[in-house]
């Protein structure tokens, strides 16, 4: 039996729910479909989400053979044999599931063959790409990232499954109950939609129907829209306020709807926007909790994450750093730029190495001479920072 999330697979790009931003009239892959020309690339984001939906369409649009592979799966020779099949169609489509895993052996007999054009490989990964595939394959391909699906969306997917199933029973209260349970997840809303389906005689589903399917609550957090912004917002300004218990509530709440790779992000833009030099460990131990959050999942990375969050949450708090920064590419941005000293270029000979001189330091000209007096550095006095500033004052004034 052909299960109704496969039976509703999209055929044409118009049909795709969501995605507008790469799929959208005038966005990159609609126009590469309409000029008859597509190049390798890696689609990346959560399950159930349109990835494998993507590629068989460009497949189906663009006329072209197609071969779906796993890298995990599926071995060395079965790759050959989807090369040698596209050494006789002279280009094939090759859609490579969890990519992200592809060994090296795999990577190797298929790199000559993209460049080649022969194969037009599409891989799909729920990782992020830039940190879990390996570079050789990731410079050949155009990386697109797929949004999460908004439950507007997930409520037009499943309208299309009640008119194929006919004799169904339903009200929009269930429709956007069961979108709220999928999580984004357009296959999952499929799935219970069609076990609903099937659990009655009559046919009829119901919230109380629903809730023995699926007994998790039903948590209204849309990431698409202002509940999961208004979230991530909440909970970076937790952990900036130094509330403990506030930055783990919001962490638990990205959490229970499975968005890791948002917590990541944010965590990462806090420990150097928000602790910065004030805890300068923060950063590293932070990666070394996301990796460990990354190696044993949900829900024992709950565990890991709390305790970063809360060592966070306590730091002493200093900007300093993200505000020099910023205001230096601020500068850039404007053109507020300048000739670099003669002193510091690459041929010159009146540089002064500042290791011959005592404390490692000698007074010389760094800055463009339009920048001279442009201070963009204003240090924050918590106590590791206060000591970085006050040794280089005296550095300085000695």
């Amino acid at each position: 039996m052909e299960i109704l999330a496969n039976e509703l697979r999209p055929k044409k790009l118009e049909d795709v729910l969501g995605q507008d931003h790469i799929i959208g009239k005038g966005k990159i892959i609609n126009n590469l479909i309409k000029n008859k020309k597509m190049f390798s690339m890696i689609l990346y984001g959560k399950p159930g989400i349109g990835k494998t939906t993507i590629a068989q369409v460009i497949a189906n649009e663009l006329e072209l053979p197609v071969r779906f592979l796993n890298a995990t799966v599926n071995n060395k020779q079965d790759f050959d044999i989807v090369i040698a099949e596209a050494k006789m169609e002279g280009t094939l489509l090759l859609v490579v599931d969890e990519i992200h895993r592809m060994n090296k052996d795999k990577q190797d007999i298929l790199l000559p063959h993209i460049e080649n054009g022969t194969i037009i490989l599409i891989g799909l990964t729920t990782s992020n790409p830039y940190h879990k595939i390996n570079p050789a394959i990731r410079s050949r391909c155009q990386i697109f990232e797929l949004k999460s699906l908004t439950n507007d969306d997930i409520i037009k997917g499943l309208n299309k499954g009640v008119d194929y199933l006919k004799d169904i029973k339903i009200t929009d209260e269930e429709l956007k109950y069961i979108a709220a349970l999928s999580n984004g997840d357009i296959r999952s809303a499929y799935n219970i939609l069609e076990m609903a389906y099937y659990s009655t005689t009559d046919h009829e589903v119901t919230i109380d129907l629903l809730k023995k399917i699926n007994s998790k609550p039903v948590f209204f957090h849309d990431k698409n829209e202002t509940g999961h912004y208004d979230t991530l917002s909440a909970f970076q300004k937790s952990i900036r306020g130094s509330d403990p218990d506030a930055a783990i509530h919001y962490l638990c709440r990205l959490l229970y709807v499975g968005d890791l790779d948002s917590v990541y992000r944010r965590l990462s833009v806090i420990a150097y926007e928000d602790i910065g030099l004030a805890n300068p460990s923060i950063g590293p131990k932070l990666h070394a909790a996301i990796e460990a959050s990354e190696l044993v999942g949900m829900p024992e990375c709950i565990i890991i994450l709390g305790e970063i969050v809360i060592e966070m949450a306590l730091s002493p708090k200093s900007n300093s750093a993200s505000s020099a920064a910023l205001a230096a590419y601020q500068d850039i941005e404007n053109g507020i730029t300048g000739d670099i000293p003669e002193n510091i270029r690459i041929d010159t000979k009146t540089y002064k190495y500042p290791h011959d001189y005592p404390k490692s330091w000698v007074k010389q000209e760094y800055m463009p001479k339009n920048l001279k007096n442009r201070k963009y550095y204003n240090p924050r006095f918590n106590k590791y920072e206060a000591n970085l500033y006050k040794a280089y004052e005296e550095m300085r004034n000695e």
